[in-house]
């Protein structure tokens, strides 16, 4: 269901914030240089960022970006990068399944999925250092000074995999002035926040800084079952850093943190026809369940008669979980390192060195199916987790030449990165009776549906009814039934896989000042990328091998497809097999790219700034870290060649994009506004998909010839595309306004509108050698991206008034975000569709002199709107597929569909100190 302009439109138009101000826009801007002071509240102070790898007037910087300074992170609630979203309108930041692979998008664009595999499209950067995966940011981030997001590829001074954009946040530095600061939040959910910091000098040269932040609330989400509530918070971070400036020319700065996280996380619920009527009757039970009833669907059966209660399939945007009994989504996070850098000016020229090292571990249990029927799970273990060790150095020097014409940057970067995944994804306790169910329920034998006798068959007729049907075959049909019967607590022992990275690249950036009006930037990197990637399975899932051996050899027969098929893919979902146990994998790859950029700027005044650009972006291709992929289940891997001469399948390829952009931006001091119109067409598009059974990872790309809409039916084998006729598969396109206005000393608004058509191409395929599309992704072709609404505004109002003329001070900020239509899934299903919406948040307080005191009352999501992050497949929860339920409402048939909630209303009081 493609986003409606229209209705978009009609949201903003009658939205009492975009009456005011248009309401929509990026947050006060704000400094991103290292060495800046503080922005002045009059609106006249230079704002300066280091976008281009040097100390840049916002103004003069012909790139799109977004500066948000501390004070209106601290006004807007945000303590990690999700709660940018409310001053930043093109960017989007999620988490789902787990906080460990939150999702950031730019301009609609992002890597999607849990997989660890897929490297971020929007990269995170704190101080400098390049942090693995962008849910990394969803840590608590201490004491910051300002954060920059920039929009479009970063190919050059970014890197590779920042092919949507890049966010970088710079924390606040030591101060040779002794200072503290302190902080105690109380809100709804017993929420703690306790933050503070002290900074000054140890000597002459050398200042230190320490800050830290401790936090605890309960849980938005409630599990009745275990006496829990989930989605709780539970952590702290410290941050330690020592600056050394021993002379003018010289700063070394040190920097070392540690955050731990000891949460549960992340739960979801059904989603039914009250909060999407696309459900219909899909959550139904079918009564009788044989006929099998137009309004009614078959694993509702299956799914009551184990124990789930239906009541939970029909709480609209209630937050009362379904969870087996002793099921948990206990979750540890330790995340550390230490970063140093060093800048030193030798007089012509500048040098700067940026060392990290990072170390992240994050282990999530989880009830996998999210339901009361123990289908499947990860248990919580200190064996199953994934781990990034990380190395990067960075080096750059810039100065200029030629009188100052020319402004030059050279530089190299490289990293190594070692990552660990061990899983422990197990069928659970009542699996084999949900499989046998699933399956008779849902065609010819449901009249033998028996869910409380063994193989879900009715005692003594079962057997001999289908012994009747399928004769000779029967006994096999039986046992393998049996066998299914008995898949329970069978799966994962410990699935171990491992990827170390290696890349390096060189790079350059030059503004050529042809004129003092007129500059021309040329930037370009050569990136090398290298991958080596093993895995070593242990699985205990013999059942899977039984069915194989009893019934594989009957799959071909027609008579007797449908039921042998569903008995092995049942047995042997995601390749959950015996015969891996013990099996190890291995393989490499490599690949050398080039990125780069060309601007041509024009001050035709010196307030107002006029550009065209075009950028090369990257992002790095890899393996699916997913036995799955390996393979369909239906053969065994012996009969293939074993998983060796398979592993191929598990690479996917880089992603590429060309973008074009104009633009402009015009300030004055107390009025800045900026406009920038986009183009980017992305090859190979990374794309990870849920489909209620497997990940799939494709890389979506376009066929230049009509495909006549064999991409958009549910065969595998239609939809192919000449090799020379592939070309890109994804376009964004649109155009984005940032103003921000000072009318008085102490009254700010800002405001910004994004119009984004992120969608795919007409006719698609599923490689760049144009095999076809997975028939499970059919909705793509012609649509928008998910989480990619055509139209957002946000917008911010800040009023500090005078209280009289002791020193006291009031507080009056408010910020919104409004959202159009889009859909939630990766495939499109109608089913995901989130209507449009509009969030805000909003401070009053009163402070004293110099704001050495302050308290301050708040609410996040003021007006309690509820709406899903993320809609997806119930996993393996899907019914027979028959009319009525197919395409175009039902593209799933009879599948189930649950959510992944956004926050509810937050609120509380905050007291604050410093001197």
């Amino acid at each position: 269901m493609k986003s409606s302009s229209l209705r978009a439109a009609r949201l903003l138009r009658t939205s009492a914030l975009g009456v005011s101000l248009a309401v929509a826009a990026v947050s006060a801007p704000a400094f991103a240089q290292d060495a800046a002071d503080t922005a002045a509240d009059d609106g006249n102070s230079d704002i300066v960022v280091t976008a281009q790898g040097r100390a840049q007037r916002l103004a003069d910087v012909p790139v799109a970006i977004s500066a948000v300074n501390a004070e209106t992170l601290q006004n807007s609630g945000a303590n990690d990068i999700r709660q940018l979203n409310q001053v930043a309108p093109s960017l989007l930041v999620s988490s789902t399944g787990s906080e460990a692979n939150g999702s950031a998008r730019i301009r609609g664009i992002g890597t999607v999925g849990d997989n660890p595999g897929l490297e971020s499209s929007v990269p995170v950067f704190i101080d400098g250092v390049y942090r693995s995966r962008s849910g990394i940011g969803l840590n608590e981030l201490g004491e910051i000074d300002r954060v920059e997001v920039q929009r479009g590829p970063q190919g050059t001074l970014g890197g590779r995999n920042s092919s949507a954009g890049l966010i970088s946040i710079y924390s606040k530095k030591p101060s040779f002035t002794f200072g503290a600061t302190g902080e105690v939040t109380y809100g709804n959910y017993d929420f703690w926040r306790l933050g503070g910091s002290v900074t000054g000098p140890l000597g002459d040269t050398l200042a230190a800084r320490i800050d830290g932040v401790w936090v605890k609330r309960d849980g938005f989400y409630r599990d009745t079952t275990n006496n829990t509530d989930v989605n709780d918070r539970n952590r702290y971070f410290l941050r330690g850093q020592l600056l050394f400036e021993p002379t003018d020319a010289l700063s070394i700065r040190l920097i070392a943190d540690y955050t731990y996280r000891d949460e549960k996380c992340c739960a979801a619920t059904y989603i039914d026809n009250s909060v999407n009527p696309y459900i219909g009757d899909l959550n139904n039970p079918s009564t009788p369940l044989t006929p099998l009833q137009p309004n009614g669907n078959n694993i509702i059966n299956v799914l009551r008669d184990l124990g789930q209660p239906l009541s939970a399939l029909n709480q609209g945007y209630g937050r009362a979980i379904s969870v087996s009994p002793g099921r948990s989504f206990a979750g540890e996070t330790k995340d550390y390192g230490f970063s140093g850098q060093i800048d030193y000016d030798f007089g012509g020229a500048t040098l700067t060195s940026i060392t990290g090292y990072r170390q992240y571990r994050s282990s999530q249990a989880s009830d996998t199916d999210y339901g009361s029927v123990d289908i499947l799970y990860r248990a919580p273990s200190d064996d199953a987790y994934r781990q990034f060790h990380t190395f990067t150095q960075e080096l750059r020097l810039n100065g200029e030449a030629f009188d100052g014409k020319l402004d030059w940057l050279i530089g190299g970067f490289y990293a190594n990165e070692k990552l660990t995944v061990r899983d422990n994804l197990r069928f659970g306790n009542q699996y084999g009776r949900f499989a046998t169910c699933r399956l008779i329920s849902g065609g010819g034998l449901a009249g033998l549906y028996s869910p409380t006798s063994p193989s879900c068959i009715i005692p003594g007729v079962g057997p001999a009814t289908i012994t009747g049907a399928f004769g000779a075959a029967a006994p096999a049909i039986l046992g393998a039934l049996t066998a299914l019967d008995g898949i329970n607590d069978r799966g994962s022992t410990n699935d171990r896989y491992f990827q170390n990275g290696t890349n390096w690249a060189l790079f350059t950036h030059n503004i050529i000042h042809i004129t003092d009006k007129l500059d021309l930037t040329l930037g370009a990197r050569y990136t090398n990328d290298k991958k080596k990637f093993s895995a070593t399975f242990g699985n205990d899932n013999t059942g899977c091998t039984t069915v194989q051996g009893l019934v594989g050899g009957f799959t071909g027969v027609p008579a007797l497809a449908a039921v042998t098929q569903g008995l092995i893919g049942l047995a042997c979902q995601g390749n959950s097999t015996a015969e891996l146990n013990g099996v190890s994998i291995r393989d490499k790859r490599s690949e050398d790219e080039w990125t780069g950029t060309a601007i041509l700027s024009y001050k035709p005044t010196d307030d107002l700034l006029l550009y065209a650009s075009f950028a090369r972006g990257y992002k790095a291709g890899g393996f699916n870290l997913d036995r799955s992929a390996l393979k369909p289940p239906l053969v065994t891997f012996a009969s293939v060649g074993g998983a060796q001469a398979l592993v191929g399948n598990l690479q996917f390829d880089p992603e590429k994009v060309d973008s074009y952009e104009l633009g402009a931006k015009y300030s004055t001091g107390p009025f800045s506004l900026g406009l920038s119109l986009f183009r980017s067409d992305f090859r190979n598009f990374q794309l990870n998909t849920f489909n209620g059974t497997v990940f799939l990872v494709q890389n979506i790309n376009g066929c230049k010839a009509d495909l006549g809409g064999a991409d958009r039916d549910t065969s595998a084998a239609t939809g192919a595309c000449a090799a020379d006729n592939v070309s890109w598969g994804v376009r964004a396109e649109g155009v984005e306004i940032e103003a921000s206005l000072v009318p008085a000393r102490n009254f700010r608004m800002a405001a910004g509108l994004t119009y984004a058509n992120t969608s795919y191409r007409n006719n698609l395929v599923g490689t760049r050698l144009g095999a076809p599309l997975d028939p499970a992704l059919r909705k793509l072709p012609g649509d928008n991206l998910s989480n990619a609404p055509e139209l957002v505004a946000t917008g911010s109002v800040t009023w500090t008034p005078e209280l009289g003329s002791s020193g006291l001070t009031g507080l009056v900020y408010i910020d919104g975000r409004m959202t159009s239509d889009y859909n939630t899934g990766s495939d499109l299903f109608p089913q995901k569709e989130q209507d449009g919406y509009a969030l805000f948040n909003a401070r009053v307080g009163i402070r004293g002199r110099d704001e050495k005191w302050g308290i301050e009352v708040w609410a996040q999501n003021l007006f309690n709107k509820q709406y899903a992050q993320v809609a997806f497949n119930s996993p393996f929860q899907a019914g027979t597929t028959a009319a009525p339920f197919v395409d175009p409402q039902y593209p799933g048939g009879r599948q189930i569909f649950s959510q992944f909630l956004a926050e509810p209303r937050t609120y509380g009081v905050t007291l604050r100190g410093k001197f």
